[in-house]
């Protein structure tokens, strides 16, 4: 197969300075740290801080307010390396989510507030959506902010909230009224009274990323730091979202990229029966199977980034990216940990930790089933 961090069509000289900058970072890392986070079930905030220094935070924001002002492309070309070398997503959920909010919606002094604390690793945002008893379905919410004078009264609680151990600030979505699409963003900082954390939550898999329970009781939230205007949440969201799930579909692709270089390296070295696992018919297949997977996905990703750089990729096809990415990315891993035995089930080798991994990504972003449904809605 050809190299797929080479002549890719969305990509300049540029991006392939910085991709080479972060596959030595992310490598060293993981190398150095990466049995640790696991352990502990989350980074250190030191990490970045080192990430940021050399480039590989927040890469899109503006150079008046200390970044480097690029453009989401390069977000991608770091989102491949950290999946990749199976370093933890948080950066994702920061970089190519959190942060274009502030920069497309906030005010001139929310973004001189925080942008360059974002910039520098200082600052970790989060996005705080999910609750309890409303996930994909954002019209369940309970979580109320109620105007008071200059400021708003934040109560409810949330879950499922990557970075939720290490943020320190959220993007807390909120009705407003008492019509469930009155939905509001606001700005909500870490060391506000009456916000709480709750459990750094026991997930299946990316031990290193934390998520948690997060808690609102009677928080006073600055008018100002409401995020655009009252009840725009959902518009916010519906245009942020050709970004998020092509993110998760660049995970998930450079991802299964590992998993294919994994179980190749593992079956060219393990013998059964007197011969090599690779050279049995069934496995050839097999892997010739996951390599015309792997062709298809890096042409449709690269696809659908030039189209989402020239502002021409729509919900739709975001959604089916995500969509085809993650499915495909499943597939393949569970493929991966057969062809590997017995081996694969133990946590020694590399293929275990890529399986549990990779089986959240069918869900969070939107589960392949809301996927579909979007897709539907744009045929019928």
């Amino acid at each position: 197969m050809t190299n797929w961090r080479q002549n890719r069509a969305p990509y300049s000289d540029t991006h392939d300075m910085l991709r080479s900058q972060a596959e030595r970072f992310f490598a060293t890392e993981v190398a150095a740290n990466g049995a640790r986070w696991e352990a502990e079930g989350k980074t250190e905030l030191d990490y970045w801080k080192r990430a940021a220094a050399v480039g590989l935070i927040a890469p899109q924001v503006p150079e008046e307010y200390g970044g480097a002002g690029l453009d989401i492309s390069y977000n991608f070309v770091i989102t491949e390396e950290i999946h990749y070398a199976g370093a933890p997503n948080t950066f994702t959920t920061h970089s190519d989510v959190c942060v274009d909010y502030l920069i497309r919606f906030g005010t001139e002094e929310q973004k001189q507030r925080w942008l360059p604390g974002v910039a520098d690793g200082s600052i970790v945002m989060a996005i705080v959506l999910t609750e309890p008893g409303a996930g994909s379905d954002l019209r369940g919410m309970r979580t109320l902010a109620k105007r008071d004078g200059q400021h708003y009264i934040l109560n409810g609680s949330k879950t499922y909230i990557s970075n939720g151990q290490n943020a320190n600030l959220l993007i807390v979505a909120a009705r407003t009224a008492a019509d469930s699409k009155n939905i509001s963003l606001f700005f909500v900082e870490s060391n506000s009274e009456g916000f709480a954390r709750g459990r750094n939550l026991d997930k299946i898999g990316q031990h290193s990323g934390d998520t948690s329970e997060l808690f609102f009781s009677d928080v006073r939230i600055p008018a100002e730091n409401l995020l655009g205007e009252e009840g725009k949440a959902m518009s916010y969201m519906v245009q942020e979202l050709p970004k998020e799930r092509m993110s998760i579909a660049v995970g998930c692709q450079a991802g299964t990229q590992r998993v294919f270089d994994e179980v190749v390296k593992f079956t060219k070295d393990r013998t059964a029966f007197g011969q090599r696992v690779i050279d049995f018919q069934n496995t050839g297949f097999c892997l010739a199977d996951m390599a015309t997977k792997l062709q298809v996905g890096w042409a449709h990703l690269d696809w659908a980034i030039t189209r989402l750089m020239a502002g021409q990729l729509s919900v739709t096809e975001a959604a089916a990216a995500k969509l085809w990415h993650s499915e495909m990315q499943w597939e393949v891993v569970d493929m991966a940990l057969q062809l590997h035995g017995g081996a694969g089930y133990m946590n020694e080798y590399p293929i275990a930790r890529l399986w549990r991994d990779a089986r959240v990504h069918r869900i969070y972003g939107g589960t392949s089933e809301i996927m579909k449904e979007v897709i539907r809605r744009s045929i019928v």
